[in-house]
């Protein structure tokens, strides 16, 4: 073989194994992970294929042999098959974003007061508060970067605006101000972390200045406190979770002494204190943010070291408590906790008799999005389960998916009407109890 056929049949090759690596991420096209980049991966899963089709038509319009005619063809399929995975996804999902925007607005408002969302969009934001279609915004670095705490509590001050003007409770405005390597909001605010040989005064003094710089935002939820257990769990692969950099202690007794000052000193600068992440990440290896993790130890054991906390602050009246995405496979072996019957109103509205706020982690990530019944499935189950809030931030996207599978499992009966009323009116006694300062 010469050379410049050694080489053409080396490019024809890389065309094929190029065409190859894109198909999972065609076939996964509206992923969360994309979000940040959407805009230019889908660019580049257009312009790729294209490329490679033009590519593949001049070989065969050359006199090539039977071989590369094959390995042309096969190639141009692929490429084919790319390029209309990539644009189908896109206009099922600008279909199902249609048929949201355009929804009956008394079912958009009904459906929506149990959805809190992120936003990378400040417009596409606007469009669902004039539509009454969210409950709450999650407010995380790229909303704030840049800016100064001024610019914030007038955008804060804005969405308010629109909630007075259509006669609805304020919006939940939440934020992840754990006050170590989660604080989502420093800058602008900064953290104030004192050494202290009293645990107490120094929880005090920092809760107290957090709490009012929280609220002068117009911050009225800080998903904080962390009270899952350090067990020292170590996984190099854990980019995101890392809860024993998080984790206040190994001592239950410690964190909810702790964890209870701190909630109390947000309640009294009218910011809820949000417990996280039961049933505890403290003993999960995996990251839930990627994919799917298993707690396998039973309730019994449990309940005497991880949930002491949990049950010891979920007597508080002023609490949410945050249901994350690992599966508590003694009660359920199928689905993660956040949309789990078993564990939602099986162990917390019935056995434990909890009557306050669940919200989840965001439903964006790869726990949900990776199960079989994906994120709008999972929250049909949530909130049939007795979940009060749906967390959707990092991929503010996903919302729509989230809403059209919700108005579908209503219009077809599948949403069922106790548990949304029963959430209703948990919602309305926390916003009497608590936001409405």
């Amino acid at each position: 073989m010469s050379a410049p056929k050694g080489l053409a049949r080396a490019l024809a090759v890389a065309r094929l194994a190029i065409a190859l690596a894109l198909l999972p991420q065609v076939l996964d096209w509206r992923s969360p992970f994309l979000a940040s980049i959407r805009v230019w991966a889908f660019i580049a899963l257009l312009a790729i294929p294209l490329a490679i089709m033009v590519a593949e038509i001049r070989v065969l319009r050359r006199s090539a042999t039977r071989g590369d005619r094959v390995l042309s063809l096969a190639t141009s399929t692929l490429a084919m098959l790319g390029l209309v995975c990539v644009l189908g996804f896109e206009a099922q999902f600008r279909w199902m974003r249609y048929e949201v925007l355009r929804a009956d607005p008394a079912l958009l408002e009904r459906l929506g007061r149990h959805i809190v969302v992120g936003y990378r969009d400040i417009d596409e934001l606007n469009a669902l508060l004039e539509r009454r279609a969210i409950a709450g915004v999650f407010l995380t670095t790229r909303n704030v970067r840049g800016r100064d705490a001024a610019a914030i509590r007038r955008e804060i001050a804005d969405m308010q605006h629109v909630r007075r003007r259509q006669g609805l409770p304020g919006l939940l405005i939440a934020t992840d101000q754990e006050g170590g390597v989660v604080s989502r909001l420093s800058p602008p605010l900064t953290a104030r972390h004192k050494a202290s040989a009293d645990r107490r005064a120094a929880v005090a003094d920092y809760a107290a200045a957090q709490a009012r710089d929280l609220a002068d935002l117009g911050v009225n939820v800080n998903l904080a406190p962390v009270v899952d257990l350090d067990h020292g769990i170590a996984n190099p692969g854990d980019r995101l979770t890392r809860i024993s950099t998080r984790a206040i202690s190994a001592d239950p007794h410690v964190v909810t002494e702790v964890a209870e000052a701190y909630c109390a000193h947000l309640s009294e600068n009218g910011v809820r204190c949000t417990l996280k992440h039961f049933p505890g990440l403290g003993r999960v290896f995996e990251d839930t943010h990627l994919h799917s993790a298993d707690l396998v130890l039973p309730p019994s054991e449990l309940a005497g070291s991880d949930w002491l906390p949990f049950r010891a602050l979920m007597r508080r009246d002023d609490v949410i408590v945050m249901l994350g995405h690992a599966r508590l496979t003694a009660l359920d072996r199928e689905r993660p906790a956040s949309f789990s019957p078993q564990v939602v109103h099986g162990l917390l509205r019935t056995d434990w008799g909890y009557d306050g706020l669940l919200m989840t982690d965001d439903f964006s990530m790869g726990a949900v999005t990776g199960s079989p019944e994906g994120i709008g499935g999972g929250s049909v189950e949530a909130l049939n389960a007795g979940v009060d809030l749906i967390l959707v931030s990092y991929d503010a996207d996903q919302f729509y998916v989230v809403m059209h599978a919700l108005i579908g499992a209503q219009r077809a009966g599948a949403l069922r009407e106790e548990p949304l009323q029963q959430s209703d009116q948990r919602l309305a006694k926390a916003w009497t109890n608590a936001w409405a300062r």
